[in-house]
């Protein structure tokens, strides 16, 4: 099988040497440049197209947006933007997003040796699931880490009892999305009226991110959105965000009322927050209450978190194939049987809103 080949660009030296060596620790990976700038950047894919590129956002002579809106509109490549994220930055990261980059990552911080193993974990398998992203034009104006046992669910929360609650007037909606979830998100929520129901979303993204997506978000949509914190209300005109970082954000149930639990957990299916932690703990609290949704991700989070929530009486949905900017994650849910129905992403929120109404 052809390696991914990968392009590395960063003005610091030795964030491209340390970045070229760790991407090259997956035998499926082989970085064939590591440019300083935009500009020597430019000369590597004149030689061969890389089928990823790592991108950092602030560099000399142009910064990493700009190129990038350049590069999408001239050569649409799968990007990865790379930072040393502080809140402050997060507005550019999201413009990058807008612009065409499939995925954030965030340099490792040195000194934790857990924090680093799991940082150089989830890198290679960010690039990996770039070099699956489908990616369109767009217009400029628009040392070796011993591989980690994959934990399920099962490390937070225990698996449903199969005793499904009983129906309260209140419904409520889990969603969970990853490599190019953060314009599909936007496009869902942005389609819902201001009395929609409680939803509350695991979208895979670093820390100190979520806030900023979370406010962005707000500012366009009718629904409410905050990034969530522990013991938020789940209630009707509002999402919350799960924080991205070092927590795993649980539904809850108190009487016929739900809110967030916001814990600290380890990495469930290569992941924190988890799709499937907060699936499982939608179908242990809300049963045929919730309504599930799956989208655009790689790897296979939430799979079985769905086909929990759909055993314990819930509606699911997967987005589709055609609309994925990467099929992995419906593809797997949709593999094990966990989705009701298979909808594209301009249809998902008019089937959340039907599967909600009484």
């Amino acid at each position: 099988m052809a390696k991914i080949r990968v392009l590395v660009i960063d003005d610091s030296a030795s964030v491209r040497q340390s970045m070229t060596a760790l991407l090259q620790e997956d035998p499926e990976i082989e970085v064939i440049g590591a440019a300083a700038d935009p500009f020597a950047a430019a000369r590597y894919i004149q030689e061969q197209v890389p089928d990823v590129i790592t991108l950092d956002v602030e560099m000399p002579r142009m910064d990493g947006v700009t190129f990038l809106r350049k590069l999408m509109s001239q050569c649409p490549t799968p990007v990865v933007m790379c930072s040393s994220l502080v809140e402050e930055g997060s507005e550019t990261l999201l413009q990058a997003l807008e612009a065409g980059a499939v995925d954030v990552i965030l340099k490792p911080r040195l000194g934790v040796a857990d924090h680093l193993a799991e940082a150089r974990m989830m890198i290679r398998e960010t690039v990996k699931g770039a070099a699956r992203a489908r990616v369109r034009p767009r217009t400029p104006a628009a040392r070796t880490v011993a591989p980690q046992r994959k934990l399920t669910a099962d490390a937070v929360l225990p698996p449903p009892t199969g005793k499904a609650m009983s129906r309260t007037t209140e419904m409520v909606v889990c969603i969970g999305a990853s490599t190019g979830g953060t314009e599909a998100l936007r496009e869902v929520l942005e389609a819902l009226p201001a009395n929609s129901p409680g939803i509350v979303v695991v979208q895979h993204m670093p820390e100190s991110f979520t806030r900023a997506f979370a406010n962005r978000l707000n500012g366009i949509c009718a629904v409410d959105v905050k990034e969530a914190e522990d013991g938020d209300t789940v209630m009707r005109g509002h999402v919350l965000i799960a924080p991205g970082g070092l927590r795993h954000t649980m539904l809850e149930r108190q009487g016929a009322r739900y809110h967030v639990s916001v814990r600290e957990g380890p990495l469930v299916s290569r992941h924190r927050p988890s799709v499937d932690v907060l699936f499982r703990s939608a179908a242990r609290n809300a049963a045929s209450n919730a309504v599930g949704i799956i989208m655009t991700g790689m790897g296979d989070d939430g799979a079985r978190g769905l086909l929990e929530m759909k055993q314990a009486g819930a509606r699911t949905f997967a987005q589709d194939e055609a609309t994925s900017v990467v099929f992995g994650m419906p593809k797997e849910a949709i593999g094990r049987g966990a989705a009701d129905k298979v909808v594209p992403l301009h249809a998902i929120a008019r089937e959340l809103l039907q599967a909600t109404a009484r």
